[in-house]
């Protein structure tokens, strides 16, 4: 597949962080804001699937290209997969990821099984064919935040094997294990790539 891929996000973390795996699998690799494109699509659905076809779709209508989108979300077993579908905006409509975090730790004040994941599932819309996949990395959510890199939860986000959060852990390191990049990877298996 080559030609012009539309990533249908404004977050510049998760364009960094798409362009870093799908590099060779595009000519082109555009975010909304290289395309000169505003969209916003209202995320009303009840899963990360039907919220990631729902941008994908939007996207490459107004593009008139593959569109790539996806919807993640951090999921804490104590609270019953809460923030969920729900995580950018935990702590309100305009909330920071400061906000979503303090939010998250007053939740779990006192609750010591502190066990979560982060779920992406991505949608690549190409012509009349949509594709999804899903990814997932298991950790815990530390007590207070660690790390400068990352965005969202990472800095609480503990990956027991590595001993840092996905805030401390350098950015390749995090691209080959994290949510987005295993279901991109699932993504691309699914392509025959």
């Amino acid at each position: 597949m080559m030609g012009r891929l539309l990533i249908a996000t404004n977050n510049q973390g998760k364009v960094k962080e798409i362009k870093a795996i799908l590099g060779n699998f595009y000519d082109e690799i555009v975010s909304l804001k290289d395309a000169g494109i505003d969209l916003e699509v209202v995320e009303d659905g009840d899963s990360f699937e039907a919220n990631a076809v729902k941008k994908a779709r939007e996207a490459a209508q107004v593009a008139g290209c593959d569109a790539l989108a996806d919807d993640s979300g951090l999921c804490v077993d104590a609270l019953d997969g809460a923030p969920g579908v729900y995580s950018a905006r935990y702590a309100g409509e305009n909330a920071t990821d400061e906000d979503n975090n303090e939010k998250l730790l007053k939740k779990l004040e006192g609750v010591t099984a502190r066990g979560a994941r982060f779920v992406s599932v991505v949608a690549l819309v190409s012509g009349d064919n949509v594709t999804t996949a899903c990814g997932e990395v298991c950790g815990v959510i530390s007590h207070e935040p660690s790390g400068n890199g990352g965005f969202g939860y990472d800095p609480l986000f503990f990956v027991q094997k590595l001993g840092q959060t996905f805030a401390e852990i350098p950015l390749e390191i995090k691209n080959s294990l994290s949510h987005r990049a295993r279901a991109l990877e699932a993504l691309k298996q699914k392509l025959g790539k």
